[in-house]
């Protein structure tokens, strides 16, 4: 593993652990050049994903960009870190056991919002604001009402 202080590609894993949701693993490693310190998180993966975006562009998934959509959108709201790796970590569960190495973002964002709708209310409203692309804020107000709907049912 580089360095990300002195670029030396030899470090030493001083400790391993599992994250909290146990999705992967975080190693502590010291660069045996410089003797910085620096954290690795290793995860499984199943197989290589392609995202289909609009317009026929292909692009590689990328878990980073993901976790920060979701983060964003539950931004000071009480929603931990913790469950937002839960979140992400279970959709690419399943999107690597789908079977299909190309996947619509329509789909990817479906099942953000389906795991924002558990939640917390308003994040998954602000997730829907960017990927329905509201443009106005009686699209916001049609869609807080069938949420508000759904919640009393």
């Amino acid at each position: 593993m580089r360095c990300p202080f002195c670029g030396n590609e030899d470090s030493q894993v001083k400790d391993s652990r599992p994250t909290e949701d146990g999705a992967a693993i975080r190693r502590r490693r010291q660069c045996e050049a410089c003797a910085a310190r620096f954290t690795t998180f290793e995860r499984i993966q199943l197989r290589d994903l392609t995202v289909l975006k609009s317009e026929d562009r292909r692009e590689p998934f990328e878990r980073d960009k993901l976790v920060r959509s979701v983060s964003i959108a539950a931004r000071k709201r009480p929603v931990t870190p913790i469950q937002i790796e839960k979140l992400v970590s279970g959709i690419q569960r399943q999107l690597e056991t789908m079977g299909e190495s190309e996947i619509p973002s329509q789909r990817i964002g479906e099942m953000v919002m389906e795991g924002l709708k558990g939640l917390d209310p308003v994040a998954y409203i602000r997730f829907a604001s960017v990927y329905k692309d509201f443009r106005e804020a009686k699209d916001f107000e049609e869609f807080a009402g069938n949420v508000s709907e759904a919640a009393r049912e």
